[in-house]
């Protein structure tokens, strides 16, 4: 139970860990949990890495924090690395996702107005969408239950359903500054956009002079094999906003642009006191230097694969259970039969870990890092929750 002193906002599940090995988290008493949530796509090499363990005690010993009045020179090298890799030539950085993506937000208006334009400020979004949970970014994802309680919905976001293209098409109008999208939905149910998709949205925005936003937040920095996932289509965006697993579990988000997106961005016109801090752009060099080590997102395909075809097993054994395995790299999902808050549980007494996601999914979301022996480990601990809930008749597929 959380503290009295707390608000009322998360229905934590009830444990506590006070370390964590790898893919592992332990309990005080000594209990193992197999970490398949990794802080929601956060931990992108698991708990205590050494290089990022010693990348931020270096840097504690040395200074902390001075704010962007000053050069901060982590964020320097660590803004050339993301631009040398990626279609960006400038990077904004901040402490999260929702800022990033409120940044990339700021940007495609900025971009607009500055060219004479303030009347196109609006930004087409998708059903199924998560976009953060300040006031612009639930008004850009558009989800009721995130909406209630908090006011009129900010203006200028008009939302399509997911990978509908007449509806897309219908929707731009001449107030249309930008495409918001993630290539993979997260929160939506581990639901893949399809690469066809993302390059006619790429032909439509250089059509109609509009700017092209992903959210790679949750499914960037190795999660599907490729450093970004919008790299599979060849569509490459305008704006990105990435966060979570660039911080290995330190805050850090950032938004990266194109020279002409980010060209109206000056001084004054955006801010942030703690983003690019010495600590985070420690941490985040330390992360690109795992993972841009050659090699290493080739085994984070091939992992994903034993993972996958494993997952497919699964489900042929536990019908009942699970419906289909979806998603691409180590963001995959098991769509479920039963509600997946019940089978989440199930997971969880079975000491593997998840997280829940729209459209009945679960999500499985293991560091980059996990072994082949923790697939193993994984599977069946799967076997073990879905067992659990398997009707007597079930456990074979005929």
């Amino acid at each position: 139970m959380s503290g009295p002193a707390l608000f009322k906002t998360f229905a934590r599940a009830p444990l506590e860990f006070e370390r964590g090995e790898g893919s592992w988290l332990l309990t005080a008493s000594g209990e193992r949990y197999l970490d398949f949530a990794a802080g929601i796509a956060v931990n992108s090499l698991g708990h205590c890495h050494p290089h990022l363990v010693a990348a931020l005690t270096e840097q504690a010993g040395r200074l902390w924090h001075v704010s962007n009045l000053y050069e901060i020179p982590g964020q320097s090298r660590l803004g050339e690395r993301l631009t040398d890799s990626t279609f960006a030539d400038r990077v904004f950085f901040t402490n999260s996702g929702a800022e990033a993506l409120e940044c990339a937000i700021k940007t495609a208006r900025r971009y607009h107005y500055a060219k004479g334009h303030s009347d196109r400020f609006r930004i087409i979004t998708f059903e199924g969408a998560f976009h953060g949970r300040t006031l612009a970014t639930i008004a850009a994802g558009g989800q009721a239950k995130y909406l209630e309680g908090f006011g009129p919905k900010v203006d200028g976001f008009d939302q399509v359903p997911f990978d509908d293209w007449d509806a897309l098409k219908a929707a731009v109008t001449d107030a249309t500054a930008a495409i918001l999208i993630e290539p993979v939905q997260g929160e939506g149910g581990i639901r893949p956009v399809p690469n066809a998709f993302l390059q006619k949205l790429r032909a439509l925005c250089d059509e109609r002079d509009m700017l092209l936003i992903y959210d790679e937040v949750q499914c960037g920095i190795g999660r599907t094999g490729k450093l970004f996932a919008h790299e599979w289509s060849g569509a490459a965006p305008d704006i990105m906003a990435i966060a979570k697993g660039i911080g290995g579990g330190f805050p850090i988000g950032a938004c990266l642009a194109t020279e002409a997106a980010a060209e109206a961005m000056t001084p004054g016109t955006h801010g942030t006191t703690f983003g690019g801090n010495p600590l985070a752009m420690a941490v985040g060099n330390a992360v690109l230097d795992v993972v841009l080590e050659d090699g290493f997102l080739d085994e984070v395909s091939r992992k994903a694969l034993l993972l996958k075809q494993g997952l497919a097993a699964v489900v042929d054994e536990f019908p009942d259970v699970f419906e289909e395995v979806r998603g691409s790299g180590l963001m995959l999902g098991l769509k479920c039969r039963q509600p997946n808050g019940v089978v989440n549980t199930a997971l969880r007494e079975a000491h593997l870990l998840a997280v829940p996601a729209g459209e009945n999914v679960v999500r499985l979301l293991p560091p980059l890092t996990v072994t082949d022996e923790d697939i193993h480990a994984a599977l069946e601990k799967l076997r073990e929750g879905a067992a659990s809930l398997s009707l007597p008749a079930t456990g074979t597929h005929g």
